[in-house]
């Protein structure tokens, strides 16, 4: 494991690393940070409205920002938003900086969980299925490329995701030196 002792989650929307997160910090007893919800206090505005205001490159300037501020805090576990990996400097921050836990899940998975979300700029199409397929064709890659451990979150309860990621810190935590 890294240094820092920090998990940085990421993986599409839908993916569940907000909600993996929070139980994965109170389990490990650390602080649980969600980038978008760093932005969104910063900015005072929620994130669509920065797409609508800024476009994509405004908001994808605002996380870079984010994500190197957030990257270098030591003990926290970070839910980063599904097109972070986009951005080389943030791939290199993550990877470099803490524990990247990647949080994979299918396209079926990702519709179902977020058919009634307003909230994603993204899916705001008519064909989310469509769009779904495109990011994850794009960005897969980019989250195999940093991660250290991989999760399947299709079908799984929280808990259960989190015991596999408790697992894995386990089983590769430095050993104790005298």
């Amino acid at each position: 494991m890294k240094m820092s002792g920090s998990f940085f989650l990421v993986g599409p929307m839908g993916a569940g690393k907000s909600t993996i997160g929070r139980k994965l910090a109170r389990t490990l007893n650390l602080q649980f940070i969600d980038s978008d919800r760093e932005i969104e206090a910063r900015t005072g505005v929620d994130i669509p409205l920065i797409f609508e205001l800024e476009g994509e490159s405004g908001f994808r300037k605002r996380e870079q920002e984010a994500i190197d501020e957030l990257s270098a805090k030591p003990g926290i576990v970070l839910a980063t938003g599904g097109g972070a990996v986009l951005d080389a400097q943030n791939r290199k921050h993550l990877a470099s900086r803490g524990n990247v836990i990647y949080l994979q899940t299918s396209v079926d998975q990702q519709l179902q969980r977020t058919a009634h979300d307003r909230n994603r700029p993204l899916l705001q199409t008519d064909n989310p299925r469509e769009k779904l397929e495109q990011l994850l064709a794009e960005r897969d890659p980019l989250y195999r490329e940093i991660a250290d451990f991989v999760i399947e979150t299709d079908g799984c309860k929280v808990r259960d995701v989190v015991q596999k990621i408790t697992h894995f810190v386990e089983e590769n935590r430095s050993p104790p030196y005298p």
